[in-house]
């Protein structure tokens, strides 16, 4: 799994940063309509073929199993309604969002590609119900997830990388610190170049 995870609210911004060495990115497109929806996961997959990206959905498992897509992440609501049979049928990887022990033991239960924790850090993305996680509990998730990669989300700078991937996060997503960025493309890179260190 990539180190380095993008998280983007709309197809502009994955045809903006993508081409800037991007591997893996979510797309995550909240409040549309389902025709606005499809517009920009189909969007997004041809672009992201073209540049050999992996493309994820983030909730509309539904939009992403029809429009041929091979990825998808499901948060704990999302798993209520998802047909993970069809998923899997489908040949269709999923990552899963977690919180608390309940919801890891959950998770797992999936078999997923992945499993995402947060927020590490304080986050200014949204108002969140959980208190941020800290790194002994990325810790204790990542002896909990064996061989399944974890994702840390929520906070997350160029300069705490190290801690977060010392403590076992195989891969940081990160949202705001690129999204409110002076220059996002310029952000980007740097972000990529602090990932990439971490494999070297």
């Amino acid at each position: 799994m990539d180190p380095f995870y993008l998280i983007v609210g709309h197809v502009s911004q994955i045809e903006l940063l993508v081409p800037q060495g991007v591997r893996l990115v979510q797309l995550r497109i909240k409040d549309q309509p389902d025709q606005e929806i499809r517009r920009q996961i189909r969007r997004a997959r041809d672009f992201c073929a073209v540049h050999r990206t992996r493309l994820v959905i983030n909730d509309h498992w539904q939009a992403a199993l029809d429009l041929n897509c091979a990825h998808v992440h499901l948060g704990q609501e999302d798993m209520d309604r998802a047909d993970f049979v069809a998923l899997r049928r489908a040949g269709v990887s999923f990552g899963l969002s977690t919180h608390d022990e309940a919801e890891l033991e959950r998770a797992l239960s999936f078999d997923p590609a992945y499993v995402a924790l947060g927020p590490v850090y304080p986050t200014r993305l949204k108002k969140m119900a959980w208190a941020p996680q800290g790194l002994d509990r990325v810790r204790a998730w990542k002896k909990a997830v064996g061989q399944t990669p974890l994702v840390g989300i929520g906070g997350l700078t160029p300069e705490r990388l190290p801690a977060l991937f010392d403590a076992g996060a195989d891969s940081a997503a990160v949202v705001t610190d690129i999204a409110t960025a002076a220059d996002p493309e310029r952000r980007c890179g740097e972000w990529i170049t602090a990932t990439r260190g971490h494999l070297s």
